[in-house]
């Protein structure tokens, strides 16, 4: 019963899942998933059944004496805290990465590393609030602004982006960036700074339902009547 689920962890996690599932499909050409570990989503599915016109699909992880682990073909070893390698430079036309950065402490180096990796889209999912969880180091939360201009920074217009609003749960935030963001106005409005579960929505308002302040919302909603 959906009452019963970890809101804590699974709850953003599937909601994540959703969001990927509106927009994979529109791509096309050689996919990344950077940091993947097994490539599995947490619901049975691997990451590449989402990006099901890629032309190539590729997973990188940290680990090299982790090889063959995973099971799958087309695995590298890449440390994003490192100089990208020069062949892997705008190698890819879609990179994703999804809640890897809080575990790097270089993460604005790794942020850079992942637009370098792409052609044209980037997308990655942070956490804006989560439970401290350090089994493999845990340094950072990101909030929207704070992606919107280290894409800004790398060269990328953000094409969409949104948050997760369940109450008492953590919250993600999940984005697409273009270097290209003409090219694909038929497909994102791409003025729209934030798009939240229902739609468009209110920045400001997000982690309200996450961390519920009662006072505040009922001086709030007795000033909207008194108007």
């Amino acid at each position: 019963m959906k009452f019963l689920i970890d809101k804590a962890h699974r709850l953003p996690r599937t909601w994540s899942n959703r969001e990927l599932a509106k927009f994979a499909h529109l791509f096309h050409g050689d996919v990344v998933n950077v940091s993947a570990w097994k490539d599995i989503d947490k619901e049975g599915r691997r990451y590449q059944s989402y990006f099901r016109n890629s032309n190539s699909y590729t997973l990188t992880n940290y680990k090299a004496d982790a090889r063959g682990f995973q099971g799958m073909e087309n695995e590298i070893f890449l440390d994003l805290e490192k100089e990208l390698p020069g062949e892997l430079l705008q190698r890819f036309d879609v990179v994703f990465n999804h809640t890897t950065l809080e575990h790097i402490y270089a993460f604005q180096a790794a942020f850079k590393n992942l637009c370098l990796l792409s052609k044209d889209i980037v997308i990655i999912v942070v956490p804006f609030l989560q439970p401290y969880h350090s089994d493999y180091g845990d340094y950072w939360r990101f909030t929207p602004l704070s992606l919107k201009r280290m894409f800004e920074d790398n060269g990328y217009g953000i094409l969409y982006l949104s948050c997760n609003s369940h109450a008492m749960s953590s919250v993600y935030i999940f984005s697409i960036a273009s270097r290209n963001p003409d090219k694909w106005r038929e497909n994102f409005d791409c003025s729209s700074g934030f798009a939240g579960p229902q739609g468009r929505g209110n920045e400001q308002d997000i982690g309200s339902s996450a961390i519920p302040n009662y006072g505040y919302r009922l001086k709030m909603y007795l000033k909207q009547l008194l108007k």
